[in-house]
């Protein structure tokens, strides 16, 4: 056997090697000092130093120690391991639960809004449109305002005669004389109601027709027209 070293043996090895130097120093007839020079010396002793009936010892002692140190870093990685995999399972975890709510809460809203389309449709649908009245050569504000009252959705009439107050205070011939711009709602220029009817000048369910039109289309609704005029006293 060659001369190989034990110093990488000497720790793991020390209580082998002392129990074999005492029992080697007692058969020898030595002291109990001759254990501690014993022990002192195993770790600068080599393979072949020692006798062989001993090495078999140390050599045991030796690869005990490195089963129990690899064993050790075995269960170390093996909790590091499992340790990882469940922090990746719980943010996993986490991510779907995050996933899960925001796809309801997407779909609550796109139902929300389409119900409260469809309900604005169907108010709508229910009123009545500018063609349904006889035109006549002049009309009174009351007859104007019953005129509104039937083609705008009840939920929003007093938002569109908020604005037509301030705008017109229902006169539907009424003109500024700065810009020119014409009618209960004050398009500007006024020409732009004839999408709505030729009889733009004189009819005002006319203009009550392009009104609501053009705040439907600009702010969704005559409420929306509304909250912006408070803002900026224009629409």
């Amino acid at each position: 056997m060659s001369r190989i070293s034990v110093r990488g043996f000497a720790v793991a090895s020390a209580t082998a090697v002392t129990t074999v130097g005492a029992v080697v120093g007692v058969a020898a007839g030595g002291t109990q000092g001759s254990v501690a020079n014993t022990e002192a010396a195993a770790a600068d002793a080599t393979i072949a130093d020692i006798p062989a009936g001993q090495q078999a010892q140390v050599q045991t002692a030796s690869l005990t120690q490195q089963a129990d140190v690899q064993s050790t870093q075995a269960d170390t990685a093996a909790l590091k391991s499992a340790q990882e995999s469940a922090r990746k399972a719980a943010a996993q975890t986490a991510q779907d639960k995050k996933d899960a709510a925001d796809e309801k809460a997407a779909k609550a809203e796109k139902d929300a809004k389409e119900r409260k389309e469809k309900e604005l449709a169907a108010s709508r649908s229910a009123t009545r449109d500018a063609s349904d009245f006889t035109a006549k050569s002049s009309y009174s504000v009351a007859e104007v305002q019953n005129m509104a009252r039937q083609m705008i959705p009840a939920d929003q009439f007093q938002c569109f005669s908020n604005i037509v107050n301030h705008e017109s205070t229902w006169n539907y011939r009424a003109v500024n004389a700065s810009s020119g711009a014409y009618g209960l709602v004050q398009a500007l220029p006024g020409t732009k109601m004839s999408s709505a009817g030729a009889d733009w000048q004189t009819n005002p369910a006319t203009q009550i027709k392009w009104g609501l039109n053009y705040m439907n289309s600009r702010y969704n609704s005559p409420c929306g027209a509304w909250s912006f005029w408070q803002a900026n006293s224009w629409y």
